[in-house]
């Protein structure tokens, strides 16, 4: 996947050049998929993140939604024109949006960024995974892998997602795309929101900082850890019941934290079951888990937060079971059965 993702990277940088759509980075695999865990072993999705810059004359701008949802962070990518009259007087063979005249635009340079992916001045999620699939479908005869592999789209409104087959083997991918929060590892990006989320808000994802958490542990980790078998079958349980792959993802993290990655070798495998276990009930029976990269204080250093994030109050993954009774009792049964 990340060699395909790699060819496209390479033809997106040629068939976009010197245009006025967002500049795209190479991709970075997130989720359990590239962490190492993924729960269906079977049906695995690889996900991956694509950075996009602006284009020339144009800057990103992000501002923080202030209807919170469900303890999500939504934000919009303002789009702004940049004066560029600089960059004409030096010989560039660009024409200024904000200086030059609207007739001399239309017939002499291809619409701003406002003018094709942008909803009242803010880039629009639905718009761009749009462009993202007419691109995917234009450049995929010119790789390499069209030779042996047959390319399928797949309906998406907020990515752009595909599987590509051989007769043989086949690998589903699921493009999301990105705005980095300035030079951290945190990121606004296309991944769904709440259901009914407008087509210019962005929510906020850890995912990329999760991942690097998940290769700081794997660089320190003996050849027998079993931290990621660990949790593939604490996830794999939990199919069917309430509690989200994600639930399970967060207290393996925050048990990585804390207990010594030496502590995870095979030998161990049953003690650290256990810990799971134990903690996943502790925190229903407080009815508490705190989000893992959300003001934690004890990350690697080479995870890098945004200062509102550092700072901030961990949000409570299980806020939902302190104000319902009901589904408290029921979250308490589920973890019985399982």
């Amino acid at each position: 996947t990340i060699d395909l993702m790699d060819n496209y990277t390479v033809y997106f940088g040629h068939v976009l050049a010197n245009s006025f759509f967002p500049v795209l980075q190479r991709a970075i695999g997130v989720g359990s998929a590239f962490e190492g865990w993924s729960p269906r072993e079977q049906d695995v999705v690889y996900r991956v993140l694509i950075p996009m810059t602006p284009p020339r004359g144009h800057s990103f701008h992000l501002e923080l939604d202030s209807a919170e949802q469900r303890h999500v962070r939504n934000f919009r990518v303002r789009v702004q024109l940049e004066c560029t009259c600089s960059r004409e007087q030096q010989g560039e063979n660009m024409l200024c949006f904000l200086h030059h005249p609207e007739e001399e635009l239309r017939r002499n340079q291809d619409p701003s960024l406002l003018d094709t992916l942008c909803t009242d001045s803010y880039l629009d999620v639905q718009k761009t995974a749009r462009w993202f699939y007419q691109l995917v479908r234009a450049i995929w005869p010119a790789l390499p892998q069209a030779h042996n592999w047959h390319l399928v789209l797949l309906p998406s409104r907020r990515s752009c997602q595909f599987k590509v087959t051989n007769g043989r083997e086949s690998f589903r991918t699921e493009l999301l795309f990105g705005v980095r929060r300035g030079d951290s590892d945190i990121f606004v990006s296309s991944q769904p929101g709440y259901a009914g989320t407008p087509s210019t808000l962005w929510p906020e994802t850890y995912d990329v900082a999760e991942m690097k958490f998940f290769q700081h542990i794997a660089r320190q980790a003996s050849p027998d850890s079993l931290h990621l078998r660990c949790l593939q079958l604490f996830s794999g349980l939990q199919l069917g019941t309430g509690f989200s792959t994600y639930t399970m993802k967060t207290i393996v993290m925050h048990l990585l934290n804390t207990i010594p990655v030496s502590q995870w070798r095979r030998r161990y495998f049953l003690r650290r079951l256990g810990d799971i276990n134990l903690y996943l009930r502790c925190c229903l029976e407080e009815k508490c888990l705190n989000h893992f990269i959300i003001g934690n204080k004890r990350l690697p250093q080479e995870i890098r937060l945004p200062l509102d994030i550092a700072s901030a109050e961990p949000p409570n993954l299980f806020h939902h079971l302190a104000g319902y009774p009901v589904a408290h009792s029921q979250a308490m049964s589920e973890y019985q059965d399982l």
